[in-house]
This record gives C-alpha cells, structure tokens and sequence, in this order.
C-alpha cells in the first residue's frame, strides 16, 4: 500500500473512531492516534517528513491564534505560568526517579517513559543523547499512548467532574480575548496573499532558524527550542505584532483552523505508527505492568499541576486546562480543548506553559540519567 493511501486511511478510520461518544466522552482526533499505533504494529509506515510538516504546521497555528493576547496574558500571570510549567515536570521527574529507585527499571527506559507520557519528542532526543541507548524509544513508544489519551481525556472529564458551564465559561474568556485583540486588528493592513499563506509560510522559515539555535549546558549537553519550540515562538510573533510597516503578517483564522486541524492530524499520524512498531514486543518483553507506570507519570502532574492552578493562583477552569495541556507538551489535548470549548482563548494559557516545560523535559531528560549513572 502507498504513502498516501496508508495516510488517508489512518484518517477515515482514526476520524470515524474519534467521533464516537461515550457519555458524552470522544477520542477527536486523537483517534487518528488509535489506528496509526495498530497501523504501525503492522508494519506500516508514515514519512517521517509528514510528522514533521504536521508538527510544525500545528504549533505555528497555535501560536498565531494565540499571539494577540498571549504577552498581555503572560504579563498579568507570568510567575503562575511559569511556576505551573516547572511544577508540572518536576513531578513527572520525581516519578521517574521512583521508577528506577524503586521498581529498578533501567534508567534509559525510565527516562524514555518520561518523555512519552509528557508527550515530547525533543525530549525523547535528549534522552537517547543522554543515555547513549535506544532502549529510551522503547519507553516512549510504551508511555506515549496513555500519555495522549490520558491528557486528552483529563481536559475532557474535568470541567464534568466540577460541574463547570462551559457555554458561560467561554462566553467570558471570548469577551476578554475579543477585549484585548481589539487593538491589534482595528487597521486594515495590506495582505500579500488572500488566505496568509505567505506570512504562515514565513513563520515556519523563521521558526526553524530559531529551531537550529543550540545553547550548551552542563556535562556536554545542549538545548535547544526544536521545531515544536521554535516555529511556536515565530508564530506567537507574528500574530502579535500583526503587521511590519504597512504588510500584514497575519493569518486569517479560517486558514488557522485547517493549518491547524491538519497539522495535528499529520503529527499524530507519523508519531503514531511509529511508536507502533514492535509495541506489543515490547510489553512481552518489559511487562504490561510498565505501561501503568507510565500512566502514573502522566497522571500525577495534571493532577497536581490541576491543584496548584486552582488553589493556589485562583486560575479558572480553562486556562488551567490549557496550562496542563502546554505543561504536559500534549498537542493533541489542545486541539481537544479547542474543540470541546469552540474557543481560541485557551491556547493563550497553552503558549505561555508550553516552552517552560519544554525547556524543564528536556533538561530532566539529561539530568537524570547523570544523577542515577
């Protein structure tokens, strides 16, 4: 079977899986995920290129939605986000360091458990640099799963469990957002192209420059921002500033909400099969009890981070989901979210945890296995 046939089949069947309703309860497109894991398992494959189009395409979306209120945003809240992005690894980390402490599990494969159940490829990479093994993808490929569904399926129970009006809810958070974003499109501007894709275009160009910016840290390790990070940082500039002299730089949000629907699609179509490889030889081999462990790394930060949002910096319902969706580096959950609130207001909070915790995933991930070397 082609490429092209395997990509589209992956969609039909992973959209009519997401589309299901149990007690209100939906996969969305992380359905897309479901049936590219059984996919892989089979052998078949998705062009990394795709994963990486879809990856960048995703983020450079989200920040363009997010840029016009996202600095306002992260001003008033910057302690509370970047407090939450720490925290929220932090917690991953120590149930890491328990994993291996406790359970004796082999440091490479803890620290790739990490890095699936908070979802991150850049730090998968920096865990397969730290270790020297690639036994840290078997644990990605075992935590990655849950580490998808748990959040997108958290965002989803926890405005029931609290009983939360999410029409009411979203009414508010659109008030402010169309409040603060009203400055930003009040001037017409000259557009390039109809539909943005020059400006978009740009982003990503500039985004992956930014992406090659590497910065060395301690025992020889390096971080860099990625092509999650980088194109994400282009686009919350550009959809900030809008304009350069008298030519827009914006996107119009219809084609954000493809590029951005799309993209996602796309990533978790190439991430998918790939962690499907060998999935089921792997659980033989290590034992089905790992990928408990890993749900409970993915788990326990939502739930603490949850507390700390709520309790201690008064955050409402959904910015606190869309900081846990950015402190768990989970795409696919925003995407969730967006969906389930029909609110662009809620990748703000997304944005501003996001590259906090990417920078902390990463660093755990060269940290740990220093520390139980």
């Amino acid at each position: 079977m082609s490429s092209i046939m395997t990509l589209f089949l992956i969609a039909v069947l992973g959209y009519a899986l997401g589309s299901i309703k149990i007690k209100g309860l939906s996969l969305g497109t992380s359905g897309v995920l479901i049936v590219a894991l059984v996919f892989g398992h089979f052998n078949f494959e998705i062009p990394t290129l795709v994963r990486d189009m879809g990856l960048v395409s995703f983020v450079t979306a989200v920040g363009f939605i997010a840029g016009p209120r996202f600095f306002n945003n992260f001003k008033k809240k910057a302690l509370s986000f970047i407090f939450l992005g720490i925290a929220i690894i932090l917690v991953g980390a120590a149930s890491c360091a328990a994993v291996i402490k406790l359970c004796a599990i082999p440091t490479p494969l803890a620290v790739g458990m990490m890095s699936g159940a908070l979802t991150s490829t850049p730090g998968l990479a920096a865990a397969i640099e730290s270790t020297g093994s690639d036994m840290a993808s078997i644990g990605y490929g075992i935590a990655y799963p849950f580490g998808v569904v748990g959040v997108v399926l958290f965002v989803q129970l926890m405005p029931k469990f609290v009983k939360l009006d999410i029409d009411a809810e979203r009414a508010r958070l659109d008030e402010d957002y169309k409040e603060e974003t009203h400055a930003v499109k009040g001037k017409p501007w000259r557009n390039l192209d109809e539909f943005g894709m020059l400006p978009f275009a740009a982003a990503v160009v500039i985004g992956l420059l930014i992406a090659k910016v590497s910065i060395p840290l301690p025992g020889g390790a390096h971080f860099s921002l990625g092509t999650s990070g980088g194109p994400l940082l282009a686009g919350l500039l550009m959809g900030h500033f809008a304009h350069a002299g008298s030519i827009s730089i914006s996107v119009p949000h219809p084609t954000l909400e493809v590029m951005r629907e799309l993209g996602l699609a796309l990533f978790l179509m190439g991430a998918g099969t790939n962690a499907g490889k060998g999935f089921v030889e792997i659980l033989g081999q290590y034992g089905v009890a790992l990928f408990f462990l890993g749900a409970i790394m993915t788990l326990l930060p939502m739930l603490i981070g949850y507390v700390i949002a709520r309790k201690v910096f008064k955050i409402d319902v959904l910015n606190t989901l869309g900081s846990i969706c950015g402190g768990m580096t989970s795409t696919p959950a925003l995407g969730t979210l967006m969906s389930l609130t029909r609110s662009e207001a809620v990748a703000v909070s997304y944005a501003a945890t996001y590259p906090v915790a990417l920078i902390m995933v990463v660093l755990s991930c060269q940290f740990i296995p220093i520390i139980f070397s």
